[in-house]
């Protein structure tokens, strides 16, 4: 997570500054297309900071009020993030590109002079978007070496939708809807002043709207997974039963619950069936036992809570329920 701190301080502070030279770029030109652009920086500013304020909030410790920590909070600021991208990024976006479309002449001024020389607005426009491609493309370099560092050997997709980290691949995402929404805008603005179609660089503001709704759609959805409550990993759960068998005091494991609490945080709720000759100090031996080897191999698993019950008392039930004129339950 500190890796992934370093990468989103790096990226607040490069959105700030082209979503700067992009307002000027769009106040010089009048394009619709730079003016989305530089929406979509000043959200992903905004972003970044969210991202830190939730990782700061999800290490407090457990309390009364919260005993299980606060791990959710990072899930709950993903979440806010993803909503304003889609809100204000893709929808201000959509919006401003139909507008230009409806009115393509509602354009600024063509040139500006910045120390006394005269630029024009493409140039300008050409310049920002030219610098802004290259600076996102390094970040998300970085935050695909972050990423791949994370999911080491798993595919690329799987990896995002089974990593209940979501600071990581929330950067992925952003940084590729970015360069794309960047490589647009630049076609966009160029193809409208070689063609002298003002429309296409409205349309070109649609398209980035509709790619920044796409990549905010996937986020909320994969936040909102995490957000309930998700399982621990199948490959988690089936080796917490391996540990279980491997105890010769214990017969089965009738009921395994897991939910992940954070990122790193997870919680295990056991239903266990142990010999039926085993006496009460012999059975809580086992459960310690177990207990040691489950957080041994699986450090993450912070809570675990364990429901022992024995063979014999098992039959007892089962006969009474018989007894009583119905099946056992």
């Amino acid at each position: 997570m500190a890796s992934s701190k370093k990468a989103i301080y790096a990226a607040i502070l490069g959105n700030f500054a082209i979503a700067v030279t992009k307002f000027l770029g769009a106040a010089v030109s009048g394009s619709s297309a730079m003016l989305a652009e530089g929406i979509h920086s000043l959200v992903d500013t905004g972003n970044g900071g969210l991202l830190l304020l939730g990782i700061r909030r999800s290490k407090r410790p457990p309390d009364e009020n919260h005993p299980y920590g606060y791990g959710k909070s990072l899930y709950f600021y993903t979440l806010v993030v993803a909503v304003l991208i889609f809100g204000l990024g893709g929808g201000i976006s959509l919006y401003e590109g139909i507008l230009h479309t409806l009115d393509p002449g509602h354009g600024g001024a063509s040139t500006a002079s910045v120390l006394g020389i005269t630029v024009g607005g493409l140039t300008l426009n050409t310049v920002v978007l030219g610098a802004a491609i290259v600076f996102e493309a390094l970040a998300l370099r970085t935050a695909l070496q972050e990423f791949k560092k994370q999911r080491g050997d798993t595919p690329f997709f799987k990896a995002i939708v089974t990593s209940k980290d979501p600071t990581t691949f929330t950067v992925v995402f952003e940084d590729t809807a970015a360069l794309a929404g960047l490589v647009v805008a630049l076609v966009g603005i160029h193809l409208a002043s070689l063609l002298h179609m003002p429309v296409i660089d409205g349309i070109a503001s649609i398209i980035i709207g509709l790619i920044l709704c796409g990549v905010a759609a996937f986020l909320i959805w994969e936040s909102k997974k995490l957000l309930i409550g998700e399982a621990a990993a199948p490959e988690i759960r089936d080796d917490i039963r391996r540990l279980a068998h491997d105890d010769t005091d214990i017969a089965s494991v009738e009921r395994l619950l897991t939910m992940h609490m954070g990122p790193r945080a997870l919680l295990l709720n056991m239903d266990l069936r142990f010999r039926d000759d085993l006496d009460a100090n012999t059975v809580e031996a086992a459960v310690d036992r177990l207990e040691r080897a489950i957080r041994e191999a699986h450090p993450s698993i912070r809570y675990i809570f364990v429901e022992a019950g024995s063979i014999a008392r098992t039959r007892a039930s089962d006969a009474g329920a018989s007894a009583a004129g119905g099946p056992p339950s």
